[in-house]
């Protein structure tokens, strides 16, 4: 009997079938890692109520440097110049907004509030253009352009009262930081989940 692999064209899909999971077990785990550290972020921020603006922005930093690089993780496991060129785009917003933080020594409340504004806004819009790109799950996509919306009302937000105290921003940041924590892990493990559908589907021709 003659098998699907026994012809040149099915036989590049099929290896090209193969190196799914993978793509999509290592971008799962990086949507959950950067899904996990944004929940412990809000949930610090939220239970601090007497947080400083120093603490904040070390807070922040952290947050900011660390989600850069778990972005540059996903860069380079794509196999699509979209999504690579996207999620280094939003790592080296999120490596800016880091430094930026820290350059000033003693930061006030409104310099903090404009430098968390602008990382939102700037990552917001990446993300609602990267899921407008190729390259990508459809539920991938749908989940960058909701949380770019997030993003960017976030953002706006933070923009229209530039006055808010370090505790208001602190409990706003946690509110954010929550959110867009839970959709990312919840589209980390859907994306695993479909990783391993995949790797049962080509696992069929072997079985036939």
């Amino acid at each position: 009997m003659t098998r699907i692999a026994d012809f040149p064209d099915d036989v590049v899909r099929l290896r090209q079938a193969k190196g799914m999971p993978v793509m999509f077990k290592s971008t799962s785990t990086s949507l959950i890692l950067l899904g996990i550290l944004a929940v412990i972020v809000g949930i610090i921020a939220i239970a601090w109520p007497g947080v400083t603006i120093l603490a904040l922005v070390i807070l922040f930093a952290v947050y900011a440097f660390l989600g850069a690089g778990l972005q540059a993780a996903r860069a380079f496991s794509s196999r699509q110049a979209g999504p690579v060129l996207g999620h280094l785009l939003l790592a080296l917003i999120g490596l800016a907004a880091g430094v930026a933080a820290l350059a000033w020594p003693g930061p006030t409340a409104y310099v903090l509030v404009i430098i968390v504004a602008a990382w939102a806004l700037a990552g917001g819009v990446a993300e609602f253009v990267l899921g407008f790109g190729g390259g990508e799950t459809a539920g991938t996509r749908a989940l960058f352009i909701l949380s770019g919306l997030v993003s960017v009302a976030f953002g706006v937000l933070l923009f229209a009262r530039p006055g808010v105290g370090a505790v208001t921003l602190a409990l706003l940041f946690g509110l954010y930081s929550l959110i867009y924590g839970f959709s990312q892990i919840t589209a980390g493990i859907q994306l695993r989940h479909l990783g391993g559908d995949v790797k049962s589907l080509t696992e069929l021709p072997h079985a036939a």
